[in-house]
């Protein structure tokens, strides 16, 4: 993706929520009320067994703002972008459906524990046309 170009279309976002950082490996979107950043950012792969390949990752966090400090804690991990830009568009969408303007840093933990990064594992091969 070009570094110029917004991994999600603004037409696309719930309201209050925008894009506030974009580089090569990490791109983060805000919300207003709640204040809360969502980060995606290109990560070594750690974890992953070495049989699968998988050398990068995609790590999803939150970013919440208290008075006197930001505290940032992970969402998951996905293998590509693509799965990155669609976990935090699902996240952006739970917590627009069901935190109010409330500044709760553990209602939003709430939320962002229901989204499914598993949902964004492709099921399977298509199958092979005869």
């Amino acid at each position: 993706m070009a570094v110029d170009q917004d991994p999600i279309p603004r037409e696309a976002l719930p309201p209050r929520w925008g894009l506030a950082e974009l580089c090569d490996d990490q791109f983060v979107y805000r919300h207003s009320r709640p204040p809360i950043e969502l980060i995606a950012e290109s990560t070594i792969a750690d974890r992953s067994h070495p049989v699968i390949g998988i050398c990068r990752c995609w790590e999803l966090r939150y970013r919440y703002f208290l008075t006197d400090r930001a505290i940032t804690e992970s969402i998951g991990r996905v293998s590509t972008q693509r799965a990155a830009v669609d976990g935090l568009l699902e996240c952006m969408h739970r917590i627009h459906d069901t935190v109010s303007a409330a500044d709760d840093p553990l209602e939003i933990r709430e939320v962002l524990d229901t989204v499914s990064l598993s949902d964004l594992v492709p099921s399977g091969l298509s199958a092979p046309s005869k």
